[in-house]
């Protein structure tokens, strides 16, 4: 999952375990060439550096001690810059090679208390290896003598590290992230009124109403690139791929990076559509927050397209048989999504029948809890 929420706030996914476990094999080889012929003794710095050094005495090689101390410092989303206790350690460091292993360093302000501690121990030699580095708001004159993974000023979790006790047990690092949009999938077979209800809660909610169909209009009318790679495809009678379709959908949202939120018609339309725009959306730090659907009994809606058939002159609105296949084309290809997002507890069915008024009302019921 790309984005947790750990007690009141959103995090995001910044930096993959794979990339982690290769930063530390890497450290551990540059430890490991310095260190030669020597057994190093290597302090960890809890709580936050415990599954840091673990991975990192594995991908040592040659001989080592562990050890451990404890500073209380850090409270909420930021350093308060006051040590209040060491944990201290019961080894002998006279003359030894002393490493001190630590999951992040930003200010300095902790680590300055540490190294501080244990130059007056007689060490051989005090070095200092982290797995992150700030070096944005870094203000000590301390040497890192090794550094994994510099990064910018942002507010992390996982791998060790915690948001009031939460996140440590994540295998990826997350970074803090407002999640400030609303996203709603707005689901429902033909002639459910799916446009007409998006028209108005785009506006209550102000909201950015994407429809597949406009988007296809607009780009095969205009002859963008993607609009005459959609053309290629129907031209010949294939249906247009998936990427093209959400690449279209990519252009669109990135139009609108200000928006408050997105209300998508016509899209998802498969599981692996639903599957790519949530990569997409994660990407950006966002999600679906929900699908809500529009539910109407079938002859319902065929009655309600047969009349609009009368007006639309629409061919695929006036022939039953025709109507009732679309519908069978929606059961068995498109309404699987419901249990796509009924997996995510993202699933919000509502009663179609009834004046538009009362379906808004309906709807709005929903989103306000989005």
């Amino acid at each position: 999952m790309s984005i947790v929420k750990l007690h009141d706030k959103y995090f995001k996914s910044f930096i993959k375990a794979d990339k982690i476990d290769e930063s530390i094999r890497k450290m551990a080889v540059l430890v490991e060439q310095d260190c030669e012929g020597e057994i190093p003794i290597f302090i960890g710095i809890l709580n936050g550096s415990f599954m840091f050094v673990a991975d990192f005495v594995r991908a040592y090689k040659g001989n080592c001690e562990v050890s451990f101390v404890k500073l209380a410092s850090y409270k909420g989303t930021g350093s308060t810059g006051k040590v209040k206790e060491l944990v201290g350690i019961n080894e002998n460091l006279e003359g030894r090679t002393v490493i001190i292993l630590e999951d992040i360093i930003d200010t300095g302000n902790t680590l300055e208390e540490i190294f501080n501690i244990f130059r007056n121990k007689k060490v051989k030699q005090l070095k200092i290896a982290t797995l992150f580095f700030k070096p944005d708001v870094f203000r000590k004159g301390l040497p890192i003598d090794y550094i994994g993974i510099p990064i910018p000023n942002k507010f992390i979790v996982g791998y060790g590290l915690d948001y009031d006790g939460l996140g440590r047990n994540l295998a990826d690092i997350y970074q803090l992230t407002t999640q400030k949009m609303t996203n709603i999938v707005l689901f429902g077979p033909p002639g459910a009124g799916k446009g007409t209800q998006a028209d108005v809660l785009k506006e209550k909610y102000d909201l950015i109403h994407i429809s597949t169909g406009d988007v296809f209009r607009y780009n095969i009318k205009n002859e963008t690139e993607l609009g005459v790679l959609a053309r290629s495809y129907m031209d010949k009678g294939d249906l247009v791929p998936d990427e093209v379709t959400i690449d279209m959908l990519k252009a669109e949202v990135d139009k609108n990076g200000d928006a408050n939120g997105f209300i998508f018609d016509g899209f998802p339309r498969t599981e692996s559509q639903a599957k790519a725009l949530d990569a997409f959306l994660q990407e950006k730090g966002e999600t679906i927050n929900g699908m809500v659907a529009l539910e109407v009994p079938e002859d319902l809606l065929v009655a309600r397209l047969l009349k609009r058939g009368e007006t639309s002159r629409r061919p695929d609105d006036q022939d039953e048989s025709k109507i009732r296949n679309r519908f069978n084309e929606y059961e068995t290809k498109t309404a699987i999504l419901k249990h796509y997002y009924e997996d995510q507890d993202k699933y919000y069915g509502v009663d179609g029948v009834g004046s538009i008024e009362e379906i808004t009302e309906r709807l709005s019921a929903v989103f306000d809890t989005l």
